[in-house]
């Protein structure tokens, strides 16, 4: 069944918009909103459109030349003690100021980054019934998920915006369980993905001022889960998002994106472009490590815009245990090396699996997973 019209219903002679029903449409056709678009509509239901005061437009020309997103050159680090000295103090104002920034020469080939963005595109834009095998909403699944809006029941409203997702770490999945359209292509990046991860935490445990291997021994780089998104063309991205307004529910996040851009950082109170560096990969930390860094390192909100240019893919690389052991019990607070008298707790514990439970229930809707661990 395909979305082409919103609907209504009679209540007391009054017409309602039914957007439950329009949204179950949607989740039981399996076919995302490249569905909608292959159907040929030409105005976009309801259930996409979004308040405009979330539609508010980016910063002017004058601001995005004041305001770009650090670009860090990752070369030499391992070899060369003043450039590792110099990348941990950009990494620190990066972290520090933006949340965001983006690496280059960071270890991973441009060859393997163009086959990665190529392999999420041929996986959304095959064959509907071949994607309808993986299409599910259990987070719990092992296997590759093909879905449209993880929260498309709870946000407020839904994104221009189809994902394939997978847990890849702590327990690698089975060949089988991947598409065998981009299947080897995932293992083949995701190994390169947790090795930068690696460097990428000890990079930050070092401005921390904390021993480099700190945030990796205590397992913030042990998980990891893959989303790869796909942005159909909109006919009316004024109305609508890709991805809404907030913060990742990540230690850190690790985003290959292609050439079309749209996605933009709310930096000091203005939406500023992070304007596409091909090659390069766009680094941001997510709302676990500004808990346990007590608010040192902010995790910064973001959103997508909704394009007509064409289809916009990216791939989001989380840092976080999306299914944990049944035995994880491992709590995560502010870091007691970090904590003094004039610098008290923030946060209060909790587990990976508790935060992204919480994250999951709350869906996107712009307000951030931590006020609800504040202490």
């Amino acid at each position: 069944m395909v979305v082409t019209s919103s609907k209504h219903i009679e209540h007391d002679g009054e017409s309602i918009y039914d957007r439950q029903s329009e949204l179950k449409a949607l989740d039981d056709s399996k076919t995302g909103v490249k569905g909608l678009v292959d159907a040929g509509l030409v105005k976009i239901p309801r259930i996409f459109i979004h308040d405009q005061q979330n539609l508010s437009k980016p910063s002017n020309g004058d601001d995005q030349q004041k305001f770009s997103i650090p670009v860090i050159d990752l070369q030499g680090i391992d070899e060369d003690p003043f450039s590792r000295k110099r990348v941990i103090d950009q990494v620190g104002y990066a972290c520090e100021n933006w949340g965001f920034f983006q690496v280059v020469n960071h270890g991973i080939s441009l060859e393997l980054l163009d086959k990665m963005v190529d392999g999420i595109r041929r996986f959304h834009e095959q064959d509907p019934e071949l994607k309808k095998e993986f299409y599910s909403r259990d987070s719990t699944n092992r296997r590759a998920r093909f879905s449209t809006n993880f929260d498309l029941y709870q946000a407020p409203a839904t994104n221009w915006r189809d994902t394939l997702s997978c847990v890849l770490a702590p327990r690698a999945p089975n060949p089988e369980d991947l598409p065998e359209v981009c299947g080897e292509i995932i293992l083949d990046y995701s190994d390169k993905v947790m090795a930068l991860g690696s460097t990428l935490f000890q990079l930050l445990s070092q401005v921390l001022g904390l021993t480099p291997n700190y945030l990796n021994d205590i397992g913030c780089s042990e998980g990891l889960f893959f989303l790869g998104h796909y942005y159909p063309p909109c006919p009316e991205p004024e109305l609508t998002l890709g991805t809404s307004n907030h913060s990742d529910g990540t230690f850190l996040t690790v985003l290959l994106q292609d050439q079309i851009g749209g996605l933009q950082v709310l930096h000091e109170n203005q939406w500023v472009n992070v304007t596409p560096v091909h090659g390069a990969l766009v680094i941001n930390l997510g709302d676990l490590l500004q808990l346990i860094t007590n608010d040192r390192f902010p995790s910064v909100n973001h959103r997508v815009l909704a394009q007509n240019v064409g289809s916009r893919v990216s791939v989001a690389s989380f840092f976080r245990t999306q299914i944990p052991p049944e035995n994880s019990s491992r709590l995560y607070g502010p870091i007691k090396e970090l904590i003094t008298k004039e610098n008290p707790p923030i946060y209060r514990e909790t587990t990976v699996k508790d935060f992204v439970q919480h994250y999951y229930t709350k869906g996107l809707n712009g307000v951030s997973a931590l006020e609800y661990f504040k202490l």
